[in-house]
């Protein structure tokens, strides 16, 4: 079973898997710095300076104190969400560039045996 385990955890798509998970957990805290502090101010600054991060609706409740669902947290999410896949697809698309397209490998010549029965057939169509 370690065997096994050892075979299937060094697979290559394994560990690019892994590679991909640690450079993702890298990149995140970039992208939250980036759309919190340099997207999310402008666009809130064209909107009559809105700040997304505070944004909600407080719902009333019986005892008074009211619960909020912040909305303007999770369209901070989203906007983060899509940075990240715009950059990880352009990171993808730019290794893509990169790959070498496999050269379509040429037929092997025809066996002997293959050249005889053609020769055969050939003398058997003209008779």
């Amino acid at each position: 079973m370690l065997s096994e385990f050892k075979e299937f955890a060094m697979r290559g798509n394994v560990v690019d898997l892994a590679v991909g998970v640690i450079i993702g957990a890298a990149f995140a805290p970039i992208v939250s710095t980036l759309v919190e502090n340099i997207v999310m101010p402008p666009i809130g600054y064209l909107l009559a300076g809105i700040d997304f991060s505070s944004l909600a609706i407080t719902l009333p409740t019986p005892t008074g104190d009211g619960v909020l669902i912040k909305y303007g947290l999770f369209l901070n999410a989203v906007l983060k969400f899509v940075v990240t896949a715009a950059a990880i697809f352009l990171l993808i698309r730019a290794i893509n560039k990169f790959k070498k397209p496999v050269a379509a490998a040429e037929a092997p010549p025809p066996s002997p045996s293959e050249v005889y029965l053609r020769e055969i057939r050939d003398a058997l169509v003209r008779k």
